[in-house]
């Protein structure tokens, strides 16, 4: 709505696409491509030139983080970003008959994607909200862990088929990623404690949640605790989507949503049935009520999800839930 209550006419309004890579950008804004790099050069000019004309809405595609700072950059600035999931960009293409791919294509492809959505009816849920500068940060100290965790794998796998000087080389380097492992785990240690003091502490109160799992939920999923359950297990990807058509009732399934925070929900899930006695039980349950087990552990980690998500909604650490959850499984 219009400050004086009237609609805004968003259909005079440019929406743009833009497609990320790890060098540069391709914008499609209107009808119009350019290519700029993908640095804070290219976002300075970009950001400069979508505000002279009054863009509504700016669709990226997620893509290995290296859009993460455009999009920040962008949101700053007071423009809104909605950053899909790439399955949702390339559906959208092939529902549009397009089935050719280059970076020009995928940016206006994007930029078509950013008109239907600017119209949507709600279109609100699409907007990507505004990440704070601390929890940037920490997404990119996350990120930079994993890349370090990726290498150091990458070098273990060479050291079991190397011989001679090569083994010395190999683990000169294996020394040299655990020493900077360690400045990165320090990094995360201290920036979790300064800023997000009281979030960790509700995390890590419950078992089966470790540090991983608490640095990810924290860096990746703002989210937690300002949505319903519903919105949270689908936005990770654990809620069973219908696969219906006429008569058809087919098999519920989960797909979708942040594969990264999924997986350390999935890693602290498989803890917590073993160590944490209200998942335990629940997770029984549903086995002595005959459900397969990758349905009963996706529905434990749907379980865990949402106590998560409410303790942070309510601040609310584990303890306090603990009496609640045992007397709904008595019931």
């Amino acid at each position: 709505m219009h400050p004086q209550g009237g609609v805004v006419n968003r259909e005079q309004k440019p929406n743009v696409g833009i497609d990320v890579s790890k060098q540069h950008l391709d914008v499609c804004l209107g009808s119009e491509h350019q290519r700029v790099a993908n640095d804070a050069g290219g976002w300075e000019v970009l950001t400069r030139q979508f505000k002279e004309a009054g863009v509504d809405l700016i669709v990226i595609e997620a893509t290995a983080g290296y859009e993460r700072d455009l999009v920040w950059t962008l949101q700053n600035a007071g423009l809104s970003v909605a950053r899909v999931n790439p399955r949702q960009s390339h559906d959208f293409a092939k529902s549009m008959g397009e089935l050719s791919k280059t970076d020009k294509v995928d940016a206006r492809m994007l930029r078509d994607f950013a008109d239907v959505l600017a119209r949507h009816k709600d279109r609100a849920k699409y907007i990507t909200p505004l990440m704070d500068a601390q929890r940037l940060e920490l997404a990119q100290l996350m990120t930079r862990r994993r890349q370090l965790m990726d290498m150091s794998v990458a070098e273990g796998h060479r050291l079991e088929h190397a011989k001679g000087r090569a083994v010395r080389s190999i683990k000169t380097v294996l020394k040299t990623l655990d020493k900077q492992l360690e400045v990165i785990d320090a990094d995360i240690d201290s920036h979790l404690d300064q800023h997000f003091k009281s979030q960790r502490s509700l995390l890590d109160s419950v078992k089966g949640v470790g540090p991983v799992t608490i640095l990810t939920l924290t860096a990746a999923l703002p989210e937690l605790g300002q949505l319903g359950r519903r919105q949270i297990a689908k936005l990770v990807g654990v809620a069973p989507l219908a696969n219906d058509s006429g008569q058809r009732a087919g098999k519920r399934r989960i797909w979708g949503g942040r594969s990264e925070v999924r997986a350390v929900v999935y890693m602290a899930t498989m803890s917590a049935v073993r160590f944490n006695p209200p998942i335990k039980a629940f997770y029984d349950r549903l086995l002595e009520a005959g459900k397969p087990k990758k349905v009963t552990i996706v529905a434990c980690m749907r379980k865990l999800l949402t106590i998560l998500n409410a303790m942070l909604r309510d601040q609310s650490s584990w303890s306090s839930l603990k009496h609640e959850l045992s007397l709904q499984q008595s019931t």
